[in-house]
């Protein structure tokens, strides 16, 4: 018996190691994941490194870049942004394969407004060098009043962005139909807090006021769990990883309403309906999501 029970443990324990060589994944210090790639003297590191402050002034916005890329898996961070008059100001959180012509890349823009006014969320997609898949929704709550959860969970099957647990967009794997999806290329995770006051809030409208920088945005919980690239060769495409799961490869009947709701009662801006930049629909919107 007591032969057995070690032979057992044994198991367990050559599994636990190789589910740890194929799979990187939990809630992490900022510098265990991530370095500053952009003024690190508007990066502020709180509570041990297990949260950190970026800061947009006259000087400088800032950003950093998760230390290794992945391929398929989930990433997501907790933010709260800019309180008060935050026109002109962008916080992004996306993915990036940091290649000039055939870019993939996953977006989250948290686009700043007036005081009062709801903030915008812009998503988009690049896939095999092609964007312009512009979505963007107006936020259902203050996102600067507390913390709240954004994830991009990125699987064989689909692309979800999520706040907290609802889906605001979704992107299929259309192959089979001619259509372009991220599968190739390892992205890494970035972020980055700066100015873009001749876009970013009602189109350009709306510039930023310096009298009240500085600006600051928050980010906590960083959470990459994905395949690492370099790693093992085999681990993107094993279908044992977790986000590769039924679970995971449709939307289950809450988040499907969900994501309804989102869609009829706060999308603002749809590229694929906006006929003036495209006369012809794009065959990813005629696919369907």
């Amino acid at each position: 018996m007591y032969s057995s029970l070690r032979n057992a443990f044994a198991c367990l324990s050559l599994f636990v190691l190789v589910f740890a060589l194929s799979v990187t994944g939990r809630p992490a210090t900022f510098l265990e994941d991530f370095k500053i790639t952009w003024s690190d003297s508007h990066i502020k590191q709180i509570d041990r490194g297990r949260a950190i402050q970026l800061i947009l002034d006259r000087n400088s916005g800032c950003g950093f870049a998760s230390k290794r890329q992945y391929l398929f898996g989930r990433v997501s961070m907790k933010i709260k942004l800019i309180p008060g008059d935050s026109a002109g100001t962008v916080t992004a959180f996306y993915m990036n394969s940091n290649t000039d012509t055939i870019r993939d890349e996953l977006d989250f823009e948290f686009l700043g407004n007036r005081t009062g006014q709801p903030y915008t969320v812009q998503t988009n997609i690049y896939a095999r060098g092609k964007g312009n898949r512009e979505q963007r929704i107006n936020l259902w709550f203050d996102p600067a009043a507390d913390f709240h959860t954004y994830t991009l969970l990125w699987n064989h099957r689909h692309i979800v962005f999520y706040v907290d647990d609802v889906p605001v967009r979704v992107y299929k794997n259309n192959e089979a139909k001619g259509i372009p999806f991220p599968k190739l290329q390892p992205m890494g995770v970035y972020s980055t807090l700066w100015e873009a006051d001749n876009w970013a809030t009602r189109g350009g409208l709306e510039k930023i006021d310096w009298s009240k920088a500085p600006f600051y945005a928050y980010y906590k919980d960083f959470d990459i769990e994905g395949c690492p690239v370099p790693g093992p060769s085999n681990c993107a495409s094993n279908p044992s990883n977790w986000w590769e799961g039924t679970a995971y490869q449709l939307l289950s009947p809450l988040e499907a309403r969900k994501y309804k709701w989102v869609r009829m009662n706060h999308m603002i801006y749809d590229y694929c309906t906006d006929k003036s930049r495209f006369p012809v629909t794009p065959p990813e919107c005629v696919a369907g999501y």
